[in-house]
């Protein structure tokens, strides 16, 4: 056969692959809707299903459809081709196979906004739903861009930074949600990506945005093809990258806010449905577009389809959460995939806050934190709903006082307190020894993945062990955290433990592990602020019994990891260094690894699922004292301690008697200072 003969019958082939990929997207889309029609509280005939769409009869089973199935279906459809073509034309506009507006923080951030005018300005809400939506989302996308270092940043990078943004919008989220339960309570379920509809208006007022959105970028599809090429080469064919680049994310941002603003935000079809076109063999943008929105509308009527199979056994299982257990191992594999197991240079523990800040001496840093750490734990227990006098606490610790202070001070808050300081010290401790091992300063055990992974253990030993005391509940958190990690840790082994890509993959596992928590608190019917306390992570009402539960593991983890600490000051060298130093790196990042998990999973499993206090501790400690990680450890155990008791002073006092957790109040400390630390970082890189 000739050359020209094969490439003729080539040039055949790559046109016929986006058609036939569009005929059976289109085929099974239309078996799905059909099977999604008949799906509901009361399942109906296919027949009838039919008949209703082509001869309206006043019925009830005609009513049912027209008013809540119809519309319901017709919404997935839509809105899944949307997120699908958003999430393309993301990809293309950054440069980056990890973007999507679930990964960007666009849909956190357009939901974000839509439940503070939920609370505060409701009928701006009402009436401007889309807008407000649209602000949100692109503020969001605006600062995980810049985070990540703007146009120089690398698809890790960036990906990553969109993760902390969503982070971060969902913790104010979450806060929202617990003070103002009332006005926001109908956000939780949709909150997690909700087809239900209660007419058109929903598609009324979505279709014209999407349709618009999807033909526009259809129209531009030669345009978006030459955002592959270098900006030179652009420049040359008389484009401009950055008009084109800032047109794609417009009209991104567009699809996914009015996805957004009519069903909630639902993660991960824009990372999946383009992806899996490209793999099919979708290339150019005429051909992955249109695919990608007809299989995006497929992999959201699939995962509604398959929540309602399960809404007798589990509830009314919002769609969001299906897509978001599919996309969690969909990103962890995309970052395997697309990242190659070249090592990153360097973000070292030490090298984004190493500097000592003043020529203070090591002992004189342990005594002030001791001396504020003592003062912490006299405040915890003067403030609350009912306050003390400091002098009264006083009294009352040694052993003096009026006794309803000391039942007070000693018998209620002091267990509390001391649970508090121990979980804080823990975590601030699990938090440096996981940086020190992936040599990456924005390890945590809530990034990584151990506080998602206890979560969903314990909430798993609720569900199936339904008649187990809550006493064993620490052994299914446990079990669940040493489990998460243990898998992050085994695939970023395979990237050499490149520290964005190790968070990510921690990311992409807590994703998953977030979905699974959902579905089970709508399955076991928890109220949604019992829920949002729990799954925040909280010291309230904690007895002597969680303290005795708690004490041994730093007692005896704590002391191991001080003398562990010279191995990790080697770790933090290249491995080819640390081999030649005697020291076997893998095996010592397992021991390490492994000690700091322990240590997480324990404080996890008292508290829940509390984050950034392992992020934050080890930052200032190095600030203070160093790189040493002998000098770190007894330190940011201290520093540890101090801030998770200050967490849950605050927590109960601020609205007191009404408490915040104290795993929510970190949160809201830890993620602004996590997107500074991020910030730093690229300021220091450019410069």
């Amino acid at each position: 056969m000739s050359h020209q003969a094969v490439t003729k019958k080539h040039k055949q082939q790559t046109m016929k692959s986006p058609v036939l990929l569009a005929a059976a997207g289109l085929l099974l889309l239309a078996v799905l809707s059909a099977v999604h029609l008949t799906q509901g509280e009361a399942d109906l005939p296919l027949k009838t299903t039919i008949t209703a769409l082509f001869s309206f009869d006043p019925q009830m089973e005609h009513e049912i459809l027209w008013t809540l199935r119809f519309p319901r279906t017709l919404i997935g459809i839509l809105v899944g081709g949307a997120l699908a073509v958003a999430g393309a034309l993301l990809q293309n506009a950054t440069r980056n196979p990890l973007a999507s507006a679930a990964t960007l923080g666009i849909n956190a951030g357009a939901f974000f906004v839509l439940t503070i005018c939920t609370i505060f300005f409701p009928v701006l809400a009402h009436s401007y739903p889309f807008l407000l939506t649209c602000a949100g989302g692109a503020a969001a996308a605006l600062l995980a861009f810049t985070m990540a270092g703007g146009a120089k940043a690398s698809p890790a990078r960036l990906a990553l930074s969109g993760m902390i943004v969503t982070m971060a919008l969902s913790s104010g989220v979450a806060a929202l949600q617990l003070f103002f339960e009332q006005k926001t309570m109908g956000l939780f379920l949709w909150g997690s990506g909700s087809l239900v509809q209660n007419g058109w208006g929903g598609v009324q007022h979505a279709w014209p945005w999407i349709i618009g959105g999807v033909l526009l970028a259809c129209l531009l599809a030669g345009k978006w093809d030459l955002m592959e090429m270098d900006e030179d080469t652009i420049t040359s064919l008389g484009q401009k990258a950055w008009k084109l680049r800032f047109s794609g994310i417009a009209i991104a941002v567009v699809l996914a806010a009015i996805a957004v603003s009519v069903v909630g935000p639902i993660g991960f079809v824009g990372l999946i449905a383009p992806h899996l076109m490209r793999m099919l063999g979708a290339k150019g943008h005429i051909a992955l577009l249109p695919t990608s929105f007809i299989w995006g509308a497929v992999i959201v009527i699939a995962s509604d389809t398959a929540a309602m199979q399960f809404r007798h056994s589990l509830g009314p299982m919002p769609a969001g959460a299906v897509t978001a257990l599919i996309g969690g191992p969909w990103l962890v594999w995309l970052v395997l995939r697309t990242v190659k197991a070249k090592r990153e240079g360097a973000p070292q523990a030490t090298s984004a806050s190493s500097v000592k800040l003043a020529r203070v001496p090591y002992a004189a840093w342990v005594a002030g934190a001791f001396v504020l750490l003592a003062a912490a734990v006299v405040a915890s227990l003067a403030f609350g709903s009912l306050r003390i006098p400091v002098g009264d606490v006083l009294l009352a610790l040694f052993g003096n006082g009026d006794e309803q202070v000391k039942r007070l001070a000693i018998d209620m808050r002091l267990p509390r307190t001391l649970v508090a300081a121990l979980a804080g010290a823990t975590l601030a401790v699990s938090g440096l020894l996981l940086q020190g091992i992936v040599r990456n300063p924005l390890a945590d055990p809530s990034i990584i993945g151990v506080t998602a992974g206890a979560s969903v253990g314990a909430m798993l030993l609720m569900a199936v062990f339904t008649g187990l005391s809550v006493q064993w509940l620490p052994a299914g958190a446990f079990i669940g955290a040493v489990c998460a990690s243990a898998l992050v840790f085994l695939l970023g082994r395979k990237s050499g433990f490149q520290p964005a890509i190790v968070a990510l993959l921690g990311l992409g596992v807590s994703a998953a592990g977030s979905a699974i928590v959902q579905i089970l608190v709508i399955r076991m019917k928890m109220t949604v602020a019992t829920t949002l306390v729990w799954l925040a992570g909280t010291t309230y009402a904690r007895t002597w019994d969680d303290f005795w539960q708690l004490v041994y593991w730093p007692l005896i983890l704590l002391p191991v990891a001080w003398l562990l600490a010279r191995r990790i000051d080697i770790l933090q060298f290249t491995d080819t260094t640390v081999t030649n130093l005697g020291l076997k790196a893998d095996r010592a990042r397992l021991l390490i690894g492994g000690l700091g998990v322990a240590l997480a999973a324990a404080a996890v499993s008292v508290v829940g699922s509390i984050g950034f206090i392992g992020l934050i501790a080890p930052h200032i400690t190095r600030m203070l004292v160093g790189p040493h990680y002998r000098k770190l450890v007894p330190l940011t155990a201290l520093l540890g301690a101090v801030l998770l008791v200050l967490a849950d002073t605050v927590g109960r006092s601020v609205l007191a008697p009404k408490e915040i957790p104290s795993g929510l109040i970190a949160a809201l400390i830890g993620a602004p200072y996590f997107m500074w630390l991020m910030w730093q970082a690229n300021r220091k890189k450019s410069s």
